[in-house]
């Protein structure tokens, strides 16, 4: 495999904080990358300075002669007075050709961003919310095919359709690629090869050929055996120590060497020790000290805007202890539905029960509510310097040591911490209010893995009801123990359907329409009552080979559906998630069913006319 890009020594500091000191790797053809690591470890930086974007402090970077590199940043920049169109355009070698407007047009169709998704193409960018914004920038890196795609945390704002596509999508592509992302489902599709930028490995960086399950297993070893090398060293150190406290006698003689090695092992020591601290942020959702336990309760609540139905009927009962997920492409009534549950929004039909003490806290995704001038402190305790948390009053700077920030930062303005930190800052914020219903509005968006482990953690131990909305299909299933997933029956009406955890659902949602088609389906008016019919004409007599058919089809059309629940359900299977190979075998031969289920149900449905 042919070198793309060569890092060598690379040290890339912000303001004062360091983010990666001295960092070599490769980028060679064929390679999909996962880069991981904790906030604030420089990732996205890291990113802009392989792309050209930024140089590095020190360090030397080779590129490849004439390489095509595309960058999807974390907040993307567009040209002045840009619309949809032009701006995935703008990725086109040839923005006349049909072909490439084709292509295009494909790739907006997948985004949702053409005119059926109700964001025309000469909709100036300007006006979009920042997750729209996300994926126009998306869409014109791939309509570029470059050599090289840098991904920054792309699933962002991605509903759950769109992520399964753009995981076929990488899958497919001959272009290599990097991409920064804690979704996990996704990060097992998409990488061959994980690497992990991180203070605690050796050289700042620790690389792993293979998918994120090899990743894990690897990494779990490699720390054991290093905080083992640690304690090793320490009694080892302790020796040492003991024997030049002997006194003068000792030192005096021929050991000059051995005390020089004592200040070495020290040192060493010291740095094993600082590898292997294990920071984690400190999580506590205030509940209310006591619950009734009927916290929320709908009956036959439904909403529509234009004569377009957005939720369904549905019945739900929100108690303590409720773990409600929502699944569903974006603009599908999601948040209409959690506006009608907790923000008072009146439904077109049925009613919605609100306990007296009922006490809500609210996640929102695009950190609307952080002021990007403000500093990280103020923004936290904007009067004073104590916060009252858990019936205590605490030290605002104390209070935001528990979040992982340090002093200098503290001080900095909001919008100059990267994305997770401003997640991290938002979590802190929404812990300083007592609830019984907590609203998370896509809270996994650029937290990093080991955060996201304890928000999972303390949402378990929340004694109170919460409300997910989440594209991170792993979290999803650890935080939630019932789901409603929007989708279509079989003739195309608009449904909610309940499942008690994320397996259920994938089997369903691989038999659900096809979102374009149920968009469509969406737009279009209630059909009139069909007329009385007819009396039905006498049907053509089958010829014996066409009656034998018919005879048999049922059965065959069951044989086939049974043969396709069950490749479904292996797809969903932890071993095969990790098995590429596996997996791309198990989705041709699920396709390849459907389309004989289909072919089956046309040709029955000829036989019987």
């Amino acid at each position: 495999m042919a070198i793309l890009i060569s890092a060598h020594e690379l040290t890339k500091s912000f303001t004062a904080r360091p983010l990666f000191d001295g960092i070599t790797f490769s980028i060679e053809t064929g390679q999909r990358i996962g880069l991981i690591g904790p906030n604030g470890a420089g990732k996205s930086t890291l990113l802009k300075v392989l792309a050209g974007k930024i140089p590095p402090d020190d360090g030397r970077l080779s590129v490849q002669r004439g390489l095509r590199v595309g960058l999807l940043e974390q907040v993307p920049q567009f040209s002045e007075g840009a619309t949809i169109y032009s701006t995935v355009m703008e990725g086109s070698k040839e923005p006349d050709d049909w072909e490439e407007i084709t292509k295009a047009q494909v790739i907006m169709d997948k985004l949702d961003l053409s005119e059926s998704a109700g964001k025309p193409g000469d909709t100036p960018v300007s006006k979009l919310s920042g997750g729209w914004k996300k994926r126009v920038a998306l869409a014109r890196e791939l309509v570029r095919e470059p050599d090289l795609l840098l991904l920054d945390e792309p699933t962002n704002h991605l509903d759950v359709e769109s992520i399964q596509w753009l995981e076929e999508f990488i899958a497919a592509s001959r272009m290599a690629t990097l991409v920064i992302t804690h979704d996990r489902v996704f990060l097992q599709k998409v990488s061959n090869q994980i690497i992990e930028l991180d203070r605690r490995h050796k050289d700042g960086l620790l690389r792993v050929n293979g998918d994120y399950t090899t990743y894990l297993e690897l990494r779990e070893s490699l720390m054991a055996a290093q905080e083992g090398m640690e304690v090793k060293l320490r009694n080892t150190l302790r020796r040492e120590t003991e024997w030049l406290r002997r006194g003068a006698q000792a030192r005096q003689t021929k050991q000059t060497a051995r005390i020089h090695a004592h200040g070495d092992l020290k040192a060493e020591v010291e740095e094993l020790g600082q590898r292997n601290k294990n920071e984690k942020v400190k999580l506590d959702f205030q509940g209310s000290e006591r619950n009734p336990k009927k916290l929320i309760e709908a009956k036959g609540i439904e909403k529509s805007y234009g004569g377009k139905l957005i939720v369904p009927p549905i019945d739900l009962l929100i108690s303590p202890k409720s773990r409600i997920g929502l699944l569903g492409p974006n603009g599908c009534g999601k948040s209409t539905l959690i506006r009608m549950l907790v923000s008072g929004e009146p439904p077109d039909k049925g009613t919605v029960f609100h306990a007296e003490q009922l006490q809500v806290a609210y996640f929102e995704q695009n950190r609307e509510s952080l002021d990007p001038k403000v500093s990280v402190y103020n923004t936290i305790c904007p009067l004073g310097d104590y916060v009252d948390f858990g019936n205590t009053k605490i030290h605002a700077r104390s209070y935001l040591t528990r979040f992982l920030f340090t002093y200098d930062q503290m001080d900095l303005a909001v919008g100059k911490l990267s994305g997770g930190e401003q997640s991290r800052l938002l979590i802190a914020r929404l812990m300083l209010k007592r609830a019984n219903v907590l609203v998370l509005d896509e809270p996994t968006n650029d937290l990093d893995m080991a955060t996201l482990d304890v928000l999972q953690e303390v949402l378990q131990e929340f004694n109170g009801a919460v409300i997910l909305v989440t594209h991170d299909r792993y979290f999803l299933d650890q935080t939630t123990n019932q789901i409603l997933a929007f989708g279509h029956d079989k003739k195309g009406r608009k449904i909610i359907e309940r499942f008690a955890d994320l397996s259920q659902w994938e089997t369903w949602h691989a038999q659900q329409v096809p979102h374009s088609e149920a968009q469509a389906l969406d737009a279009q008016p209630d059909a009139p009552m069909a007329p009385i019919p007819e009396p039905l004409k006498k049907k053509k007599k089958l010829s014996f080979n066409d009656q034998r058919e018919l005879d048999g089809m049922e059965k065959n059309i069951q044989a086939q559906e049974a043969k396709l629940q069950k490749l479904t359900e292996e797809s969903t299977q932890p071993q095969v998630i990790s098995n590429p190979k596996r997996l791309t075998e198990l989705t041709q031969e699920m396709g390849q069913l459907q389309a004989e289920i289909d072919r089956l149900y046309a040709r029955w449905e000829e036989l019987t006319v």
